[in-house]
């Protein structure tokens, strides 16, 4: 799992979708629009204009950064070989493994820019009932920096 995530996702409904769906790896998914502010140019092969879509919206199913493998995946690391996760994926599809995706709608924030982290802490502090079970409620204080900016 990423670190810089603040999510509700409900990790024993992805283990068991995992277990479901004999998987080697499992990757939780999220729905993400995402915005451009031009218009888009699609041209054929000899550069002719064939469409163009003003400020289109498009729509991907993102990972979460959030994952669940099998030990056998470690068959396809090598020791003091360097693996970015996108190309463990790939070698697991190229060696057909069974790869999956779980999609959901539970909350979701990737922490990997200041306002996104600023955004966390003040959704964090309005919402903590969201984010945490019952049981750790009162371990949790109001963070002092969060009425600081």
């Amino acid at each position: 799992m990423n670190g810089d995530i603040l999510t509700t996702l409900n990790y024993s409904a992805l283990i068991n979708y995992h277990k479901e769906k004999e998987a080697i790896a499992t990757i939780a998914m999220h729905k993400r629009t995402v915005d451009v502010d031009f218009g888009v140019i699609e041209l054929n092969t000899n550069s002719e204009i064939t469409n163009y879509i003003e400020k289109p919206n498009l729509k991907y199913l993102v990972s979460m950064g959030i994952y669940i493998f099998e030990t056998r995946v470690l068959r396809y690391i090598k020791p003091n070989e360097k693996l970015d996760f996108p190309d463990l994926v790939k070698k697991l599809l190229g060696n057909n493994e069974k790869v999956i995706g779980y999609p959901n709608n539970d909350y979701w924030l990737d922490i990997g820019r200041y306002d996104d982290y600023q955004r966390a802490i003040d959704e964090f502090e309005e919402n903590k009932e969201k984010f945490l079970p019952e049981k750790f409620k009162n371990l949790v204080k109001s963070n002092p920096r969060s009425d600081k900016r």
